[in-house]
């Protein structure tokens, strides 16, 4: 889940996520601003991030710090940062002191709230549910469900962010879960509209009528629901969907993974999957109806990979090993996911003193790396919000900065399910490209930048049978 705040109110997170936190005096060598009484920069943050963002850089330089939501963050700008952050290789920064005041109360215990040698165990046993036997089966889930939802949208105007929102929840149920669609189901996803939701309401204790109420009532029916399955289907065997590979995990010693840890894995990979997911397909819809010179050659690309449509009109699907092929796709989506990043910032907390661009930063410090800005930076990228994936060349990749482009992280927690996202992209495009033209239907949209970005308006797009 993104968040552009790394820390709540002091007086709402747990203790040990503000012992220890630096005194004004202590921040006082940093430059940068408190803002207003009492919220500091908070609305300015929520009103304008990426405005305010430039802003500070432009008056503090790439390291300043900032006061809002109830506590100071240190920003760190730019490759470098990201690389100190993520690749962490002095284990001077927690993953889980810096999302946990965000995210504990609904996901506890994911891959991003868990640090070190318990990540590093847990995500040995998880990664078996993105091996190629499960991938594969993930692959014909993936070109089912596209494609019989496609048929269903037909042509004409939609808004493509509900749409795409429900059809990914739809397609987790099947290949995540397992089960079909049906009450089920759309109970199961429910509960996690409810969660995600929850994960940014201003009020955070789960109050009667309160978002977060609903998020914790979302919660408990699914720690309920997971707890039971994971029994049952370790009792059965398991499956080759990805819930039924989390609950037969073993560790290197062969134990298998608590139940607890099992369901807590599950309700985090979903909901991180489900969100991050709908926002980098839907910018990328986006910027393909605005530039339909690409549009046509990714179409181009699809149909000589797949061979479009089969003698019977029916649209044919994208084999797992042909993944490999769809080139400038790739390049396409590494472009929407540079232009939108799903994950706009990533926070962390300072377990240790660190210097960097010469400032010392204490022991404690909520620090952050800003992503869209890196994305966006002229010291990396040439006309920054012009819309081009040659930017994606093996040559243009290796003459960048590794850590200019880091929409899925780095380091130990680089995204586990990157290539589940890579797959369900160009499952979707493969999909969708041979049977319509994408266009904007009402002109472009504004975003809404935070917490995770998605088109006001929804994007309204229509769609033109080929």
């Amino acid at each position: 889940m993104a968040t552009l705040a790394p820390h709540q109110p002091a007086e709402l997170a747990p203790a040990h996520w503000t012992e220890g936190t630096p005194s004004d005096e202590a921040l006082a060598h940093i430059p940068g601003e408190a803002g207003w009484p009492i919220v500091g920069n908070t609305f300015k943050m929520l009103s304008d991030p990426h405005g305010q963002t430039r802003r500070m850089i432009e008056k503090y330089g790439r390291v300043y710090k900032s006061k809002a939501f109830g506590g100071w963050n240190v920003a760190l700008i730019g490759a470098e940062a990201n690389e100190m952050v993520l690749m962490n290789r002095d284990k001077a920064f927690s993953s889980e002191q810096g999302w946990g005041p965000v995210l504990d109360k609904l996901f506890p215990r994911g891959l991003m709230l868990i640090d070190f040698d318990h990540h590093r165990a847990d995500r040995r046993a998880l990664s078996i549910a993105f091996k190629p036997g499960p991938m594969r089966h993930y692959a014909g889930s993936l070109n089912r469900g596209i494609a019989k939802r496609l048929d269903e949208w037909g042509t004409g105007e939609m808004q493509f962010y509900p749409a795409i929102k429900e059809l990914t929840l739809d397609l987790a149920a099947d290949s995540f879960i397992g089960i079909p669609w049906g009450p089920e189901a759309d109970r199961i996803n429910r509960a996690f509209v409810d969660m995600v939701q929850a994960s940014v309401a201003p009020v955070r204790k789960p109050l009667p009528f309160t978002q977060m109420k609903r998020g914790v009532d979302g919660r408990a029916f699914l720690v309920d629901y997971f707890t039971r399955e994971t029994h049952r289907r370790r009792a059965e065997g398991g499956g080759q969907d990805m819930f039924s590979q989390f609950a037969t995990a073993e560790y290197e010693d062969g134990s298998l993974m608590p139940v607890d840890e099992v369901v807590d894995h599950m309700n985090f990979l979903m909901m991180a999957a489900h969100d991050t997911i709908t926002s980098s397909a839907t910018s990328l819809l986006w910027l393909l109806a605005k530039h339909p010179e690409w549009q046509d050659r990714l179409r181009d690309e699809v149909i000589a990979v797949t061979g479009g449509v089969d003698a019977q009109g029916r649209v044919r699907d994208l084999d797992y090993d042909d993944l490999g092929k769809l080139e400038l796709t790739d390049m396409a989506f590494k472009e929407a996911l540079r232009f939108v990043p799903p994950v706009p910032s990533m926070p962390r907390r300072a377990l240790k003193s660190f210097e960097y661009g010469g400032y010392q930063i204490p022991a404690g410090a909520h620090v952050g790396i800003n992503i869209h800005y890196t994305h966006h930076d002229e010291e990396y990228w040439d006309n920054p919000y012009t819309f081009d994936p040659m930017r994606f060349t093996p040559e243009q990749v290796k003459a960048r900065h590794k850590y200019a482009w880091v929409p899925f992280g780095g380091g130990a927690h680089m995204c586990l399910g990157l290539h589940f996202a890579y797959m369900q992209v160009k499952v979707l495009l493969a999909q969708m490209l041979p049977r319509y033209r994408v266009e904007l239907a009402a002109g472009d949209p504004d975003w809404q930048a935070w917490p995770i970005p998605k088109p006001k308006d929804g994007l309204k797009i229509a769609l033109k049978a080929i």
